[in-house]
This record gives C-alpha cells, sequence and structure tokens, in this order.
C-alpha cells in the first residue's frame, strides 16, 4: 500500500463523506496548495537533484490527494514550473481538468509559506480544511446560502496510526489491497506526477 496516511485520516475521511453525499452538490473547484520555506543549505535532500529533490515529488502528492477525493483522474493535466540551478523544481503549479468543466488548482513551493489548506467548491456549498491539508483537525462547511457550520477532529497521535490500523485490518482479514487506498489510485497518482514532470522539464538521474 502506497503510504499515503492522509487518506486514512477521519477528518479527510469524513471530507470525502461529505462530497460523496451530495451536499456540496456538484463539485466543480477545487484549490489545495503545500508550500514551505525548505531549509537554505545546499546538501538538504529537497535541494538535491541526485536524491529527488524538489517541491512537486516532495509534497505534490498531498494536494493530488485531494484532487482524486473529490474529482477522481481528471482528463487533462497542465504543469509549469521555476527549476533551481541545480535542476529540482522550488515550485510547481498544476491544473487538472475534467470533462464535466471541474477544474483544480494545486500549488507546491519550497520557497513559500502558503495557507497549506483545500478549499472545495461545489454548486450547493464549499468545504475548507485547515492547515494542513495534510494532516487537519477542523472542516468548515459553508452552504450557498452562507449557512456555516465547523466540525473537529483529534487524530490518535501524530496522525499515522490511521493506516497503521487498516494496513492489519487487511492482513487480519487476508485482502490484497485496502478499498481506502486501491492499487489503482497509486497508478493514477504516480501517472499524473509523470505527466506534471514531463511538461515541467523536471527529471532525475534515475529516468
Amino acid at each position: 500500500m502506497e503510504a499515503v496516511w492522509t487518506r486514512f485520516l477521519p477528518s479527510v475521511q469524513r471530507a470525502a463523506e461529505i462530497i460523496a453525499s451530495g451536499e456540496l452538490g456538484e463539485i466543480w473547484w477545487l484549490q489545495a496548495d503545500l508550500g514551505f520555506p525548505a531549509p537554505d543549505r545546499p546538501d538538504s535532500r529537497l535541494w538535491r537533484r541526485e536524491d529527488g529533490g524538489g517541491a512537486l515529488m516532495d509534497v505534490g502528492v498531498y494536494p493530488l490527494t485531494w484532487a482524486l477525493i473529490c474529482l477522481g483522474r481528471p482528463d487533462s493535466l497542465t504543469a509549469t514550473a521555476h527549476l533551481t540551478d541545480g535542476g529540482v523544481d522550488s515550485e510547481t503549479a498544476l491544473t487538472l481538468s475534467y470533462s464535466s468543466g471541474a477544474q483544480v488548482q494545486a500549488m507546491t513551493s519550497l520557497t513559500a509559506a502558503t495557507s497549506q489548506t483545500a478549499t472545495v467548491c461545489g454548486a450547493k456549498g464549499m468545504l475548507r480544511c485547515n492547515a494542513p491539508l495534510f494532516n487537519p483537525s477542523e472542516l468548515t462547511i459553508t452552504s450557498s446560502s452562507a449557512e456555516q457550520r465547523v466540525e473537529n477532529f483529534a487524530p490518535v497521535g501524530r496522525g499515522y496510526t490511521y493506516q497503521l490500523r487498516e494496513v492489519i485490518r487487511c492482513l487480519q482479514q487476508g485482502l490484497l489491497e485496502s478499498p481506502t487506498m486501491p492499487l489503482a489510485d497509486t497508478l493514477t497518482t504516480m501517472s499524473l506526477l509523470d505527466q506534471a514532470r514531463s511538461q515541467a522539464g523536471i527529471s532525475y538521474p534515475g529516468d
């Protein structure tokens, strides 16, 4: 199983439940960002191409996770990036487009302190998670009539517990994959990251 522990958090599971319930109506737009000023050291793995550094491959999976939860695999993807002299991306911006007309804007950065949130907008309302989007403790749901409610969560430990529990459950039940993080989603995520790297000119020695 891919180690996207965020998928198993109660807050993210609840967000997925709300989206699937139709409470927000048809989803038309999602914005998700994850950025932080990385250590300004040339020996940091985040800045080293030979170590797989760069914003997209380090934190890009988290905005993409929200996109897949909300809308599934996009019909097209565009990516732009700023590459350092060392050949890694300090920022990468993604736009995912769907045949329905829905759009996703995802931003990753190793230089900017971003909001680190996800906002899901539908025909009937909006859902926003608090920072950080990879381990949110609060969801704010706002209806189209401006009625608002907040749902709070208190994760056990640092948040990894929930995926560990799911791994144990799958092993005990003899499951070959988890319905929460199926193998197809892992392949989709890697395919999207490969498309983004190709468009943005991000490459590594092992390619």
